[in-house]
């Protein structure tokens, strides 16, 4: 099963918040994690940007992302490619979704790119890429 996880996901995945337990679930099914070089990018925003907020310290976020590098380089997440094709699929979901959804184009590009990879699945906490994902016929059930 191939599954496009986003940022709020992962972030889940590697440091302990309320949706950390829902995340094990998941994964226990083993799938595959489709990840890209945005979703690495903002990843690693995302866990530092904790240092910043003073929510954890810098040891935390050096282990954080430690361990996301053990999985992408142990095989347990799949990296690729971004599909360039995402950039005019974003375009469609904003004059397609944005007068009745309001996303913002990290919504879209999310779901721009789950749909480019054919992803079986689109895991989020945020519920915007969800309504988003949902509307263009991604699976977002767990």
């Amino acid at each position: 099963m191939n599954v496009y996880a986003d940022s709020s996901f992962l972030t889940a995945n590697y440091l302990s918040d309320t949706h950390s337990h829902e995340v094990d679930r998941r994964m226990a099914t083993r799938p595959s994690l489709l990840i890209t070089p945005f979703i690495c990018a903002e990843l690693a925003n995302a866990i530092y940007r904790q240092v910043f907020l003073q929510r954890i310290p810098v040891f935390d976020a050096e282990r954080a992302w430690e361990n996301f590098d053990l999985d992408s380089r142990s095989g347990l997440l799949e990296p690729v490619e971004f599909p360039e094709a995402s950039w005019r699929t974003i375009v469609d979901l904003a004059v397609q979704y944005g007068p009745t959804l309001g996303v913002r184009t990290l919504d879209s590009l999310h779901v721009a790119c789950a749909l480019e990879l054919k992803a079986d699945k689109f895991w989020t906490f945020d519920e915007r890429q969800a309504k988003l994902a949902e509307a263009v016929g991604l699976d977002v059930n767990p």
